[in-house]
C-alpha cells in the first residue's frame, strides 16, 4: 500500500475512534461524488429533530501547514464549492486529520494502552462566498475546532436544536 492510502486508512481510523466512543453510528456513501465521505448517525436526539445526521469530507496529511492560531489546508476548489452550499438537508463539515510524516510515528501500543497519535480539526464551510480561485482553495481552520469526541457529542446535539454547524 503506498503513502496515500496509508493515510487515508489512519484518518478512517481516527474518525471510526470518535465516533465510537461518543456513541455514533457511522455509514459511507457507496459513491463520494458530492464531496461527502462519512456520514455520522445519532439515536434518539434530545431536541425537536430526532436521529440527527451529520456529513463529513474527512482529509489528512502530514504537512506542516499549521500556525499558532489556525490550520491551512489547501482544500480542492470542487470539494470547497460542494461544503460551501447552505441548502443541504444534513449538514455537513469539513475534517482534517494531521498525523505525524512517518507510518511509525502514528500508532504507539503496550499492554494497557492504544496511542493513536494525530489530531483532527473541524470546520464548517456552509454559507462560504464562491472564489476565483481554479485549483485550490485554503481553508483556515482554528485549531481550537479540534475534532474530539465532545465536539462532535456537541454538534450533534446542536444539529437535533436545529443549529446548523
Amino acid at each position: 500500500m503506498d503513502i496515500n492510502q496509508q493515510k487515508k486508512q489512519f484518518r478512517n481510523i481516527y474518525l471510526q475512534a470518535v465516533t465510537t466512543v461518543a456513541d455514533y453510528s457511522l455509514y459511507k456513501p457507496f459513491v463520494d461524488d458530492d464531496s461527502v465521505d462519512w456520514g455520522v448517525a445519532a439515536k434518539g436526539g434530545t431536541g425537536p429533530i430526532r436521529a440527527p445526521r451529520l456529513e463529513l469530507q474527512l482529509k489528512s496529511t502530514s504537512r506542516d501547514i499549521q500556525d499558532d492560531n489556525s490550520i491551512r489546508y489547501p482544500l480542492k476548489l470542487k470539494n470547497y464549492d460542494d461544503l460551501r452550499m447552505d441548502n443541504f438537508a444534513i449538514p455537513r463539515i469539513l475534517v482534517v486529520v494531521l498525523i505525524p510524516e512517518t507510518p511509525e510515528e502514528w500508532l504507539t501500543q503496550s499492554e494497557t494502552k492504544l496511542c493513536i497519535r494525530g489530531c483532527g480539526y473541524w470546520i464548517s464551510l456552509r454559507g462560504m462566498p464562491e472564489t476565483q480561485n481554479t485549483s485550490t482553495v485554503t481553508v483556515p481552520i482554528p485549531r481550537t475546532h479540534q475534532f474530539t469526541v465532545a465536539a462532535l457529542q456537541s454538534i450533534m446535539e446542536r444539529i437535533s436544536q436545529g443549529v446548523q454547524p
